[in-house]
């Protein structure tokens, strides 16, 4: 389950990314902001959507937005990679409890840690502990990771446990 302040944080940087990614270079090339003036305010509206896409229950749905919004903000010619950073922001953390990884089966502990949130001595603990499954060919898979994040958050006498 997702918070209003994970929506709002989601929304925003989708916002941030949509300007400086897109709008940003255009209002360069045509060297005006009049045309992208309605543009600009539909793809406000438009980030809200995505956002309640990616943190909504619709896994299907989730992982389209996210294929849609990643091969739209961060083209390339090679399968998706980002930095370990990027998983701790906002998009990086919806994608994680949607897809996993979108471009990877398998990703190292490093990853795996950046990805759920703690160090990569956690990960070796949750993959000794059969928490997250190892991948034979090594690293832990993604769909692994995935569903550690989208499990019911349990609890002891009322207080909330962490997800690692």
């Amino acid at each position: 389950m997702t918070t209003t302040e994970e929506h709002v944080e989601l929304v925003a940087e989708l916002v941030r990314l949509l300007e400086t990614r897109i709008l940003d270079p255009l209002e360069i090339l045509l060297t005006s902001d009049e045309l992208l003036r309605p543009i600009r305010a539909r793809l406000h509206v438009e980030a809200e959507v995505w956002a309640a896409q990616l943190l909504g229950a619709d896994r299907q749905r989730a992982a389209l937005t996210a294929g849609r919004l990643i091969g739209t903000l961060f083209p390339g010619d090679g399968p998706f990679d980002p930095p370990e950073s990027w998983w701790r922001t906002a998009l990086g953390r919806a994608v994680a409890r949607s897809v996993g990884h979108p471009a990877a089966v398998t990703v190292s502990y490093a990853t795996a840690g950046a990805m759920l949130g703690i160090t990569r001595q956690g990960v070796h603990d949750l993959v000794k502990r059969g928490k997250l499954a190892k991948h034979p060919d090594g690293g832990v898979t993604t769909s692994s990771i995935r569903d550690r994040l989208n499990r019911p958050q349990e609890s002891t006498r009322g207080t909330a446990r962490s997800p690692h």
